[in-house]
């Protein structure tokens, strides 16, 4: 070889080198390509969605592509967010008092930090106003009839209407919407969290139930929709704020049990002290406690050596339910309580919580 040659071959050497990415690249590469495939079936499938557009089962999920479209910076997901917007006039879902029925409001708040208008987030200001200075005296407890839509009475609640509390405390400065977020979400966890188990029931009615195994009923995705709202709130409060611990304890607590529930293969159950009677995954807690889990690390409330493995295994496992098409299987249906699902069973849901999961996944993969 001559040294013209050995000079073109060094610097190809030097170009391949330098052009490899690094493992951390390409996880991330992987968590990108599995996420877009997932949102864009979605997107496609929009039309077949059975729910209004406005209720939570769509909320959880617009929160999820609005995470992940704020972290790509892909305009046709926040496109599809503002064309859902739009075409319900950045309303909020009909009863007044239900805390699945503001949910929706995270993703206006997404979009109105990224693009303002303040037609977006006028209807639900209008609505927490108006709960604020009108809170329901209803009993907290999910079996009353009015107590049941009126106040946090359900471990779900605490997805669906804190973080938007907290994001709009964020956003305005008004305390009036922290305090009613403070005094709601502390009397529904007083409620029904089990100190032992460190573990929510899912609402009143289902603390004296027992699995067929004699463990306490503690339903998976329950469980999950606390385990992600909890991050979100922390994100919009004040890294000095006077009650961050009392969030920060909860989630800690919380996630040694996650951990213990995971099974071998990183996925968890629709019940998660009696996985044996449901055999199969459950995805839309799966995604939520991968989420969560990620997050803890990446903000140091986890300790990485302890999580790291369990959510990179949960990781890897949900994306092998994904098919070739992009939809996620092993999704429980609507409900309160455990059941059994199979390959088929998806929801829009728990396409935003792979999301979430996904955003969080590709934000550890960042970390140095």
């Amino acid at each position: 070889m001559n040294q013209s040659a050995k000079i073109i071959s060094v610097i190809l050497l030097i170009m391949s080198f330098l052009s490899c990415k690094s493992i951390a690249e390409q996880k991330q590469d992987e968590v990108k390509q599995i996420c877009d495939k997932v949102a864009q079936w979605q997107i496609k499938n929009q039309p077949n969605v059975i729910h209004n557009d406005l209720d939570w089962t769509n909320g959880a999920w617009y929160k999820g592509l609005v995470e992940w479209a704020k972290l790509t910076n892909n305009k046709s997901y926040f496109d599809f967010l503002i064309h859902q917007g739009e075409k319900n006039n950045w309303n909020v879902y009909d009863r007044i008092y239900h805390a699945d029925d503001i949910c929706v409001a995270q993703m206006y708040i997404e979009l109105y930090k990224k693009y303002g208008g303040d037609e977006r987030l006028k209807p639900t200001i209008e609505r927490m106003n108006f709960i604020v200075a009108n809170p329901s005296q209803a009993p907290l407890q999910k079996t009353d009839c009015k107590g049941k839509d009126e106040r946090w009475s359900w471990s779900d609640a605490l997805f669906m209407a804190p973080p938007v509390y907290a994001a709009m405390y964020k956003l305005t400065g008004n305390v009036e919407y922290l305090n009613y977020m403070e005094s709601e979400f502390k009397l529904c966890t007083d409620s029904l969290y089990d100190k032992t188990e460190k573990l929510y029931y899912r609402d009143n009615a289902r603390i004296p139930l027992v699995e067929a195994n004699g463990a306490k009923q503690f339903w998976g995705r329950g469980n999950g929709w606390v385990f992600a709202a909890i991050p979100i709130i922390l994100d919009n409060l004040p890294a000095d704020f006077k009650n961050r611990a009392y969030y920060e304890n909860i989630f800690k607590q919380m996630a040694t049990s996650v951990l213990k529930t995971q099974d071998k293969d990183g996925s968890w159950h629709a019940s998660l002290l009696d996985p044996g009677s449901y055999p199969m995954p459950e995805n839309s807690a799966s995604a939520f406690f991968c989420y969560g889990m990620a997050w803890g690390i990446r903000t140091g409330l986890l300790d990485e050596a302890t999580y790291k493995p369990a959510t990179i295994k949960a990781w890897n496992t949900l994306t092998k339910y994904v098919s070739a098409e992009g939809r996620l299987g092993y999704i429980q249906p609507v409900g309160n309580a455990p059941k059994i699902v199979d390959e088929t069973s998806t929801d829009v849901y728990g396409v935003g919580a792979f999301l979430l999961a996904g955003t969080e996944m590709y934000k550890m993969y960042s970390r140095k």
